[in-house]
């Protein structure tokens, strides 16, 4: 399933599948641009020493893409841009595979990178996406804010938390945790 947004310059996606990088650089590809700048972050086989398995991310995908699209437009302004392309993984992303992809073109390459840097500064930020880091294991996974360092919640395989029907995950409160958007928090 692939959701998308398209406005302005600005191509946003949220998918289940494969990125296909040479696609989302194609989106950008423009004869005014002198430069692409290309961001591809990926599934790493380790979090502080801890072997990872697996990455699970989920969404509340609505309100994630006009995150995303918000962000794409105000770089897109700010640094004179050509185009920007957003997408992001959703479900398991398997070691060494792309979670999120960000492909910027300008006319000169020191906009486009610094526009790069601020879209997925500003995606981890403020877009309503989180991850479960699955160690493998009796230790199971962590849910966290998909955001680097945020401190996440043990998840206990007994009491999975339950997602609701537009996807969004409803986790316990966790004093402190920073954001990859907001949370929706279960009565005590």
């Amino acid at each position: 399933m692939v959701t998308e947004l398209i406005e302005d310059g600005c191509f946003v996606t949220l998918t289940h599948e494969h990125i296909d990088i040479n696609a989302v650089m194609d989106r950008v590809r423009s004869p005014k641009a002198g430069a692409i700048v290309l961001f591809a972050g990926t599934t790493r086989d380790n979090f502080r020493g801890k072997p990872v398995k697996e990455l699970q991310y989920t969404s509340y995908e609505p309100r994630a893409l006009q995150s995303m699209l918000t962000i794409c437009k105000a770089v897109l302004k700010k640094y004179s841009l050509t185009s920007i392309a957003m997408i992001h993984r959703l479900g398991v992303v398997p070691i060494s595979e792309e979670s999120i992809l960000i492909a910027v073109s300008s006319p000169h390459r020191q906009a486009a990178w610094m526009a790069g840097e601020e879209a997925l500064e500003e995606c981890k930020e403020k877009v309503e996406v989180w991850k479960k880091e699955e160690f493998g294991g009796e230790e199971g996974g962590v849910w966290r804010a998909n955001r680097d360092g945020a401190a996440g919640v043990n998840v206990d395989e007994e009491r999975q938390p339950e997602s609701v029907s537009h996807g969004l995950i409803v986790r316990p409160r966790v004093p402190g945790e920073y954001g990859h958007g907001p949370m929706v928090h279960r009565a005590s």
